[in-house]
């Protein structure tokens, strides 16, 4: 049996770096119902504490989702954490932004916040590492 799944990322901030990767991948915010959100509050299922106000919208406080805008990605889910990150990613994601706008994007994102690390090579084969505002690693290639 072939499983589907997304790809969780700790964050200490979770809407705002879920607003960083949807500019830098291009993707979309997935959106969160407010009238839902308010209704499990009213019933008892949720309180105040578990959601915020974040662009003038009411979320769940403890995380917000990204997904590619054809759906053709798995959903990339940011979710709160009360630890800072501390080592290097075990796993990371490699951009394919195309040899020729490598660049061009490593200009884009450290403008935007990301933090550029180290180019690297093997073969035919290059990449940048650079990090996002939280200090999670990712290539360009």
């Amino acid at each position: 049996m072939a499983y589907d799944f997304q790809i969780a990322v700790d964050s200490a901030d979770p809407h705002a770096l879920a607003d960083w990767w949807a500019e830098a991948l291009g993707w979309e915010v997935e959106p969160q119902d407010e009238a839902f959100i308010r209704r499990m509050i009213a019933e008892g299922h949720a309180s105040e504490d578990d959601a915020i106000t974040h662009r003038g919208r009411l979320v769940w406080k403890d995380g917000q989702a990204i997904n590619h805008p054809d759906r053709t990605a798995p959903r990339l889910l940011f979710q709160r954490v009360p630890e800072p990150k501390v080592a290097k990613n075990r796993v990371h994601l490699d951009v394919n932004v195309g040899a020729e706008n490598v660049e061009a994007e490593l200009e884009r994102l450290t403008d935007k916040g990301a933090t550029f690390l180290h180019r690297g090579s093997q073969g035919p084969h290059f990449w940048v590492t650079i990090t996002d505002p939280e200090g999670n690693e990712l290539c360009l290639r």
